[in-house]
């Protein structure tokens, strides 16, 4: 069990919550309910579940979490290029955003084969 804080890649998934949250202010409000609520549910569901993974009893559950959010990663990479295409974000903040988001899944990836090759402790 570790302060979620501490880690990286908590921090850079914290980092891309805020940007959608900017981001996603802008947008039309008659996408609240509809694209808006769902960036911002699957951008926090990443950050969300390194927190919670962290706290948890063993490597094992915790690579559980970081699955969940690598997989989180996935959707919202494919919701950013929903909103350029039709036209809520620019050519320029989709490749923004998009850059964050595969930054984090990669990050996310590596500690997932780290904790894998780690020897579980003796408890």
């Amino acid at each position: 069990m570790q302060k979620f804080q501490q880690l990286e890649i908590w921090k850079k998934a914290h980092l891309l919550v805020l940007h959608i949250y900017t981001i996603s202010s802008n947008m039309p409000s008659s996408e609240s309910l509809g694209l808006v609520s769902n960036l911002r549910r699957t951008a926090i569901q990443i950050a969300k579940s390194i927190a919670e993974g962290a706290g948890r009893d063993s490597d094992a559950e915790f690579a559980v979490d970081l699955k969940r959010s690598r997989a989180a990663g996935h959707e919202l990479e494919y919701l950013v290029l929903l909103c350029r295409d039709l036209g809520f974000f620019t050519a320029e903040v989709h490749d923004e955003i998009a850059l964050q988001v595969i930054e984090v899944r990669k990050m996310t990836s590596g500690l997932i084969k780290r904790i894998a090759t780690m020897p579980e402790p003796i408890r």
